[in-house]
């Protein structure tokens, strides 16, 4: 509506417009330093081997129209953990919270480490060496399909004996405070992508999902690589 009116059109002569632009600004993805974008998740990998940084890994939710009464594979897009219509795309920081990876998005039910898997992450992380990934406790598993390099924190012990090994207990907690304080940043990487009104509540068809996802990435990231100009030099003081 506000581009039929700024452009002073019918919205019939928009849409199509829209459509056509959308998978343009999507396949610009994230943008990195030098002006390098990272297209695909093995790029991404490839990036983060050959510098040698740490990777933040979670999926994130955006909530979506009902599918239509009567119609085949309604309830897939149930999230099980917000009992929501939704979709949830992969989502990929460095340690700083800057965005190298959004896409891979799959119905609500699909599971965080369903979703890693079909993205083919245990594949690509089969050719590189000493690469760590943290993840949260919904990737549990991948660890040993990949030699360690998908980092998730120690599973909670639960016992009528553990009571009596305070020391024991202490050190497991203080293990799993501190692999959520290294996986703070990637929290913050989403609230940013989620800021843009688009991606609060997705209205349109779930068939363009998608491509609005890696659109408002590479803006996101296009926003975060670019510097602030240089301020302008004071005038000379008087004599």
């Amino acid at each position: 509506m506000f581009l039929t009116c700024w452009f002073q059109v019918d919205r019939s002569a928009i849409t199509p417009a829209v459509g056509e632009i959308r998978p343009l600004l999507a396949d610009r993805r994230c943008r990195i330093e030098d002006g390098l974008r990272l297209r695909t998740l093995s790029d991404v990998i490839a990036h983060l081997g050959a510098t040698g940084q740490t990777a933040l890994m979670d999926a994130t939710e955006i909530r979506v129209r009902r599918p239509s009464a009567h119609r085949g594979g309604r309830s897939r897009f149930i999230s099980g953990k917000s009992r929501i219509n939704a979709m949830k795309a992969l989502i990929i920081t460095n340690k700083q919270g800057r965005l190298l990876f959004c896409g891979e998005v799959r119905a609500g039910s699909v599971a965080d480490i369903t979703q890693a898997r079909d993205a083919c992450l245990v594949d690509l992380l089969a050719d590189s060496i000493d690469l760590q990934v943290l993840a949260d406790a919904g990737y549990q598993g991948l660890g040993a399909q990949t030699c360690g390099q998908v980092i998730t924190p120690p599973r909670k012990r639960r016992g009528k004996h553990l009571e009596h090994l305070q020391w024991l207990m202490a050190h497991h907690e203080a293990a799993r405070f501190a692999h959520s304080s290294a996986r703070i940043p990637v929290e913050h990487g989403i609230a940013h992508l989620k800021n843009w009104r688009s991606l609060a509540r997705h209205h349109s068809r779930r068939e363009t999902l998608p491509d609005n996802l890696r659109a408002v990435a590479g803006f996101l990231t296009d926003q975060q690589t670019t510097r602030p100009s240089t301020a302008l030099a004071l005038p000379a003081s008087r004599a």
